[in-house]
């Protein structure tokens, strides 16, 4: 049996979990205050997933890049991926909080996180 100590980050609780995989293969989830806790016990010893936040590249901004995140949390061993392909994203100003600025990398879309204004615009 192998077991794993969590803190839960579903809710300001913060719960401490101990999650124990049997012989068999099942979870067993002890320290949970609710569902929400021992569903996210599961998911994060099962298929660990993050929401992926970075930079992309702006050409005309009043910054040179601008900070992005993925519309969801991805699998861990998709970072990497998505990661490559936000290297080689390069954007025009302006840019928009909230704008999604790539499409389906990974199954995800790209958010910005910010506003990039042109050049132009800010004088």
């Amino acid at each position: 049996m192998s077991e794993r100590e969590l803190t839960c980050i579903i809710c300001p609780a913060a719960c401490t979990l101990r999650v124990t995989v049997t012989p068999d293969g099942r979870l067993e989830v002890r320290g949970a205050g609710c569902r929400r806790g021992v569903e996210y016990a599961r998911l994060e010893v099962l298929e660990p997933r993050r929401v992926v936040v970075t930079v992309v590249k702006v050409r005309n901004g009043e910054l040179p890049v601008v900070s992005v995140k993925t519309s969801r949390p991805v699998p861990k061993n998709l970072i990497r991926e998505i990661m490559r392909a936000t290297a080689e994203l390069e954007l025009e100003a302006p840019v928009e909080m909230g704008q999604v600025v790539a499409r389906d990398i990974c199954g995800v879309d790209l958010i910005a996180t910010r506003r990039v204004r042109h050049v132009k615009d800010i004088n």
